[in-house]
Formats: C-alpha cells, structure tokens, sequence
C-alpha cells in the first residue's frame, strides 16, 4: 500500500480544537474566561509553534478544525493551508454525532463545510469530536462528498468501508495527547503524565505499528501539547521518526488514496 521504499507509514494530525470543545462540555463556559484561555493559548501562542516545528521537520499534517473555531479564528486557520498542511472537518461545533438526529447531524457537516472550504476549496476528510460517530455518520459523509473518515479503533492500517465509498485511518487513544496529559478539574483524581512518559508510550506503539507494516495515526492538540516541555518532546519525537526513511509521512488524503487504489469499488449505499 505504501510509496516504493517504504515499509510502513505515520499520520500527523491535529485536532484544532479551540473555544468550540469547552462550549460542548459545558455552554456555561462561555462566561468563564479561565476556561477560554486554554483555547486562546493554544490558538495564539501553541499553533504558531507547531507550524515551526512542522517547517523544520518537513513533516506535512492534517489539522482537522471545527467550524464554529474557523470562524473565530480565520488568521489561524489561513497560516495553517498556508503552511501546505490539510484542512479536515472536526463538526461545526464539538458535539459529539451520537447525540443528534440525523438531519442535526446532517446540518453540522453541511454548516462546518461552508466555513472550512473559505480557507481550502475541497475537504476530504472527517473527523468527529472525540470520535464519536452515529449509525448515519457514513451515509451522511458520502452525501456531503467526503472520502475519508479517521474515528475507528478496530485496525492498524487504514482501509475502504465495505458499503461506503469512505477509507478509514484508524486511531487509537494511546496515541492521543489527551488521555495523557489532559487534567480533569472537576474531580482532581487524573494525574498529569510526564512529557518523557508519553514519548516513550508513543515510541512503543509507533515502532510496533510500524514492524507490521501499518499505519500510525498520532493526534495532538494545540491546547494540550502546546506547553513548552511537551512541545520539546513532540519535536524530538517526530524528529527520530522522520529519520527513518521507511516510514513515510503523509496527509490523510493522500493515505485515503493510497487505501481507495488498494480496495475495489464497493457497492455504496444511496
């Protein structure tokens, strides 16, 4: 599946989650400025920095971005195409799909591609807030004329859904900066995780997806790892893998192609 002289391959993407995550947790949030600066810090001070590091890699990326943060943030989301790097649909705001019927779902992907294709003409790919999806979501993304979809845990390498002309780029929560790093301030039982524990989690899980030959799908936050240790380690991190050349980093879409050419057309639904 992968390029001549590649032996297995790794997804940088990153959830541009800014103010529209702490509106789904709680609407109250809008009234709370400490809340908010999570979001402003990651927009304003964490992104710029992750763009940098992403330069200086030449590692390309998907930042998958909800509709509603587009909006409040076009500069944002204009350095980031800038950059080269791939725009992908994160929801309008960040509620989660099994929540709504299926025309509120419907509405949320139609609404959060009005804004995103003002920044890039075609969005290809989807991603849910915090992967949640319904039993319409797949209908619905091929409706709306998207061709991948990056939420399921069930592989280690990406693949075509049988019924759904959707490929799939497989996640998992280990390779996720949040179930890491993020602190839950309403019951203070979640222990922050050292930057130098995560790095070497991901450097496991990375190295064992990649002897089978797999995909490697690591996502991060700017609001999370956008501290500056953590961003440390994130630059070092990528740094060791980009100097393997049998691992070769891409852009969902271009994955998304690469699993489309290896599967045969399925029989969609309509």
């Amino acid at each position: 599946m992968w390029p001549p002289g590649s032996r297995a391959a790794m997804a940088l993407t990153v959830d541009f989650d800014a103010e529209e995550i702490w509106l789904a947790e709680d609407p109250a949030n809008a009234a709370r400025p400490g809340v908010l600066s999570q979001a402003r810090y990651g927009v304003e001070r964490a992104l710029p920095e992750i763009l940098d590091i992403l330069s200086r890699l030449d590692v390309p990326a998907t930042f998958f971005v909800c509709g509603g943060d587009a909006e409040r943030h076009p500069r944002a989301v204009e350095s980031i195409v800038a950059r080269g790097h791939e725009l992908g649909h994160h929801g309008f705001t960040h509620r989660s799909p099994h929540l709504m019927s299926r025309d509120e779902e419907a509405d949320e992907l139609g609404r959060g591609l009005d804004v995103l294709r003002r920044f890039a003409p075609r969005i290809r790919g989807y991603r849910s807030p915090s992967w949640d999806t319904s039993p319409n979501t797949l209908d619905l993304l091929v409706e709306q004329g998207l061709d991948y979809a990056s939420n399921l845990m069930d592989a280690t390498a990406p693949y075509r859904h049988p019924a759904h002309h959707i490929a799939e780029l497989p996640v998992h929560w280990i390779l996720d900066d949040a179930p890491h790093f993020w602190f839950d301030t309403s019951s203070w039982d979640r222990t922050i995780r050292s930057a130098r524990e995560v790095a070497e989690l991901w450097q496991e899980e990375c190295d064992a997806v990649h002897d089978q030959g797999g995909l490697a799908v690591l996502t991060v936050h700017p609001q999370i790892i956008g501290r500056p240790g953590r961003l440390r380690m994130l630059e070092r991190f990528l740094a060791a893998l980009r100097a393997d050349d049998g691992i070769w980093f891409a852009r969902g879409a271009e994955i998304a192609d690469r699993a489309h050419a290896a599967t045969p057309a399925p029989a969609e639904t309509s």
